[in-house]
């Protein structure tokens, strides 16, 4: 199944609509959008309320040390480590949270002496897997040029709602900044970009404000399976473009939000469907009815992704390399 966006503006200035395509089985319809403009002072905030949440959210990160860390590869260049759910990588401006890289900082050190230095990706707190970290300034530089180029290849695994119908398929669908459900991601739509023309980036800042970013996940079916009773698929994903939060987004907007994810799952912080309406969402979407039920028995328990495997040349010696680690679920 083939996903895609075709955006079409019509004569009425006020007015966007999505136009029907039909290829490959992917969403076909037409929905009539009303454009409307949002007022700096709602959306700023928002933003002060999502970062005061944050915070504190950033404040649980579990407090890990190198022996509670799987060590898959080290060299006196980078150091490959798996990292558990429910611990920062980073620790965010407050530096006395817990997080990977000051760990990983204590045990191996850096050539500058500064533990951001080491950083050259990162993976969301409640996501589980491998993490690459630069120990001298060439691999930082390398790793850092390599992710730009999208010269390193990550899979991720995942266990999402519902059964998926197709047994491999392509998530082409852009994103955007949330100005309705700040600091969170959705799919863009021409109706949403019309929305933040009043707004003041010197108040919202100008992340919320960028172009609409490409974003493309490929997905394959590795087997359907039942948990506690309920449909649940267990996925490889892989992110071709890399975006914040594109998985978690790019699953919801398909119907089969990843099990356990308390932000872009059912009743979860961020919009909906990754923000799309429901008659949007494919057939073979997962029922309400289903992502409730999940979300009641995981509610507490570490959200289903897993950064599986990751693979690239190494920044400094050009030897290929290529990691994998199991998923806990």
């Amino acid at each position: 199944m083939r996903l895609f966006w075709s955006l079409v503006i019509t004569a009425a200035a006020s007015t966007s609509a999505f136009a029907p395509v039909q290829n490959n089985g992917a969403v076909s319809r037409t929905t009539e959008c009303s454009f409307s403009a949002v007022a700096t002072a709602d959306v700023k905030a928002k933003q002060d309320d999502a970062v005061e949440k944050l915070k504190v959210k950033d404040a649980s990160s579990s407090a890990v040390s190198i022996d509670d860390i799987s060590v898959v590869f080290e060299d006196e260049h980078i150091v490959v480590v798996n990292k558990p759910s429910g611990v920062l990588t980073v620790p965010g401006k407050d530096e006395s949270n817990p997080s990977l890289n000051k760990v990983v900082f204590d045990k191996y050190g850096s050539e500058s002496g500064r533990m951001d230095k080491m950083v050259v990706h990162r993976l969301g707190m409640d996501t589980s897997g491998l993490v690459v970290f630069a120990r001298t300034d060439a691999a930082l530089r390398g790793m850092n040029a390599l992710f730009r180029t999208r010269k390193v290849t990550r899979k991720y695994e995942a266990l999402v709602c519902g059964h998926v119908s197709q047994d491999e398929g392509t998530v082409d669908l852009p994103l955007m900044r949330d100005y309705q459900f700040p600091p969170y991601m959705r799919v863009s739509t021409d109706e949403h970009q019309r929305a933040l023309v009043d707004l003041d980036p010197s108040e919202v800042g100008k992340k919320l404000l960028e172009n609409p970013k490409e974003s493309l996940t490929k997905y394959a079916v590795v087997s359907k399976e039942e948990l506690n009773g309920n449909d649940v698929t267990r996925l490889t994903l892989t992110s071709i473009s890399g975006r914040t939060h594109q998985l978690n987004v790019h699953c919801a907007a398909i119907g089969h939000p990843i099990v356990g994810d308390a932000v872009y799952g059912f009743g979860g912080d961020a919009a909906a469907n990754g923000g799309l309406e429901e008659a949007d969402l494919p057939a073979d979407k997962a029922s309400s009815d289903l992502q409730q039920a999940i979300a009641a028995d995981c509610s507490g328990k570490p959200m289903c992704v897993h950064a599986k495997s990751i693979s690239f040349r190494h920044p400094v010696t050009k030897a290929d390399l290529s990691f994998e680690s199991e998923a806990s679920f």
